[in-house]
């Protein structure tokens, strides 16, 4: 398994990831508007404008992508997003660290490592402590935070969505 920034030499696999969320639902958390773009050159695009605090527009925040790939057969099996400081919105209900694992892939650990291996480099960013939110009830991301050292704080309620957020923090 490997955790790199995304690029067109994995086009084939990033649609196919987006087009197993498309078919199975689910909210692709991590991935940014990849669910809006049919062509990963747009969404790279849009990576990369996110990735410089000059680039990234006024209501959103810098951020680091990554993408989750099984070495075997180059599959995406998920994607990571880190966010490098806090808007309103991100300090109340969705953190630092957004992530989400293929349907078809989910109950194998890829979470529980994404998320290991993207802490380092939220201590190069100077992020001492790492908020994380999940839907309450989802035990998948709940363990996957857990077991990276996660503390409970509090359970938060998202209006425009109808749903509780459970928020966590990670000291590094």
């Amino acid at each position: 398994m490997k955790l790199i920034a995304p690029s067109m030499a994995y086009d084939r696999q990033i649609q196919a990831y987006r087009q197993e969320f498309l078919a199975q639902g689910g909210s692709m958390d991590g991935s940014g508007s990849l669910r809006r773009f049919a062509s990963t050159q747009e969404w790279l695009k849009e990576v990369e404008a996110l990735s410089k605090a000059e680039t990234t527009p006024p209501h959103l925040v810098p951020m680091t992508q990554y993408i989750y790939v099984r070495e075997t057969d180059d599959k995406v099996v998920g994607v990571i997003q880190i966010r490098h400081y806090f808007n309103a919105f991100l300090e109340k209900y969705a953190g630092h660290i957004g992530y989400s694992v293929c349907p078809s892939e989910r109950r194998k650990g890829y979470a529980t490592q994404m998320l290991k291996l993207v802490l380092p480099t939220c201590k190069q960013l100077g992020i001492d402590r790492v908020l994380i939110s999940c839907i309450e009830g989802n035990e998948g991301s709940r363990r996957t935070i857990l077991n990276n050292g996660g503390k409970y704080e509090s359970t938060v309620y998202l209006k425009e969505q109808d749903v509780y957020l459970e928020r966590y923090w990670i000291d590094l």
